[in-house]
């Protein structure tokens, strides 16, 4: 069946939208500070959620880069101390062994003291503050203040 040129196929219309939300003209002062204190609750739950999330994602981040380090570090011992055999070995062919060890033993008390320190400076970097929630923790307090805004 062809359509003339005047028949067109027209799409169905798209439905009403539904009407706006009103409050009843017989909700009571105590109805609405009800409703205000279920949405203040689940706002603070809400953003308890928020904060818990934030605070087990670099709780993660902080474990694994520990536990990483911790195995790197016990690798890192053996190799260390089988070298430092090996330094004193070849200094004792040239001075006494107890000088030799001696010397070794020093040179690994500066190069822990230097990894100490880096370190606890990368430590004070992770950030176990919930950011994210103390932000919009601070926008919902400034709409409290100005709900119009």
């Amino acid at each position: 069946m062809a359509l003339s040129s005047h028949e067109r196929p027209t799409a169905p219309a798209p439905p009403p939208p539904p009407p706006p939300p009103s409050m009843p003209s017989d909700a009571s002062i105590g109805d609405l500070i009800g409703e205000i204190g279920q949405d203040v609750s689940q706002l603070v739950r809400t953003e308890i959620e928020l904060a818990k999330a934030e605070i087990k994602q670099e709780s993660a981040k902080a474990g694994k880069a520990v536990g990483m380090l911790g195995g790197a570090g016990y690798a890192g011992h053996v190799v260390l101390l089988f070298a430092s055999l090996t330094v004193v070995f070849a200094l004792a062919n040239l001075m006494d062994p107890a000088w030799a060890a001696l010397i070794v033993t020093a040179l690994w008390a500066i190069v822990g003291g230097v990894l100490y320190v880096m370190g606890r400076k990368r430590l004070r970097t992770v950030n176990l503050k919930p950011e994210q929630t103390v932000e919009t923790l601070k926008e919902d307090a400034r709409w409290a203040r100005h709900p119009t805004s």
